[in-house]
């Protein structure tokens, strides 16, 4: 094929344009606007949440959650070892020391038969989050959650529409957190939501993403003036960010349709031979609806999957690999972290490739990686 197949492109997929020459034209750049206002009551409609606030980024929303839950110094915040930075960083920040679980071999999700033992006095929340859109066994982690009075935040930046055993991703934890970076299903570049499962969080969450003030209960009235009541910070993302969101998320049933077309395809291609290549393909929990984020496998070791990365890259195809295991980064280290704390984790992190999956991937360039991917290990 002439044409580089990229790992990631974002797409126009509706209204973008219109919207953000319309929130142009209506002089409100700053955030909070009309389409802010829209973002958030079609989410909290959809996933039926009691309030959903739009952030910068999944990052901020995650900060605010640490905020929200008074994480302090001296807390134990129970993380995967494998994920992103941003999951840990929030919790740091305020001074709290993660805990590094370990996840299964077949999902990547959080290890929840591992979690009890991890939970302590100290512990102040657990983060379980929904790898590649597949959710993690709710069920037993909030009933550990709920008898041990710790408190759940979903990194739900994959899963934005998954769903575990009919209830959507999102909506199991007090709070949870979304991303539309431009490498997720729907995206605006950079931004992210914090959703609010808990009402007792509303009003303080309106605060800290005011910079710490009481605006938001000053724009509806209940107020006559707006002063500097809490901590907080400038997470609000611009009306240009959320008129591009809005046209995403209203096409939300034709980018999940045509991402399930893109992942099925490659699964039906590729697992009629995945055990004669020794790779293994991603796997579906019976009760998990995945909102078809990525397509990944997992290499039989990290020299094969270098090799492949090389194999792709010579016919212009860009493939990724993910999360480096965070207890053994230089910062995890620093915290305690050490080799065979999660082996699991150790020992996916060197094997999984992403292989390229987004809107506009059409089925020759999948077949394209395809056959290459079928080249190179058979």
């Amino acid at each position: 094929m002439n044409k580089p197949i990229p790992f990631n492109r974002a797409s126009a997929v509706g209204n973008e344009l219109v919207y953000i020459a319309e929130a142009i034209r209506d002089s409100r750049l700053a955030g909070d606007g009309s389409f802010t206002r829209k973002c958030s009551a079609l989410l909290e409609q959809s996933l039926g949440v009691p309030r959903v606030l739009l952030t910068t980024s999944c990052t901020h929303a995650l900060e605010m959650s640490a905020l929200l839950l008074d994480i302090r110094p001296g807390d134990e915040v129970i993380i995967p070892a494998f994920t992103f930075v941003s999951t840990v960083n929030a919790f740091v920040l305020r001074g709290a020391a993660p805990v590094f679980i370990d996840v299964h071999p077949t999902t990547l999700n959080l290890d929840e038969s591992r979690l009890e033992r991890l939970i302590t006095p100290r512990t102040k929340a657990i983060v379980p989050v929904h790898y590649a859109g597949v959710g993690c066994a709710m069920e037993p982690i909030m009933e550990i959650a709920g008898r041990r009075q710790v408190a759940v935040i979903e990194d739900n930046a994959h899963g934005l529409f998954g769903k575990y055993r009919g209830k959507c991703l999102g909506t199991f934890g007090c709070l949870a957190t979304q991303s539309f970076h431009e490498t997720k299903n729907f995206v605006c570049g950079e931004g992210g939501a914090l959703l609010l499962n808990d009402p007792a969080y509303i009003e303080r969450a309106e605060i800290i993403r005011e910079k710490g003030t009481d605006r938001s209960r000053f724009f509806r009235g209940e107020v006559d003036r707006y002063t500097w009541v809490d901590v907080g910070s400038s997470y609000l993302p611009s009306e240009l960010l959320a008129a591009f969101l809005f046209a995403q998320l209203e096409q939300r049933d034709l980018v999940q349709a045509k991402r399930k077309k893109i992942w099925e395809h490659y699964h039906s291609c590729i697992s009629p031979w995945a055990e004669e290549a020794a790779i293994r393909l991603p796997v579906i929990p019976e009760g998990c609806e995945h909102p078809y984020h990525m397509y990944h496998i997992l290499a039989p070791s990290l020299e094969k999957r270098q090799a492949l990365i090389a194999h792709f890259r010579s016919r212009g195809i860009s493939a990724s690999f993910h999360y480096l295991p965070l207890h053994l980064s230089g910062m995890g280290r620093r915290l305690g972290g050490k080799p065979g704390d999660c082996p699991v984790t150790e020992d996916i992190s060197e094997r999984l490739l992403r292989l390229p999956f987004y809107f506009s991937l059409t089925e020759g360039e999948q077949d394209f990686v395809i056959g290459a991917l079928r080249e190179f290990f058979l």
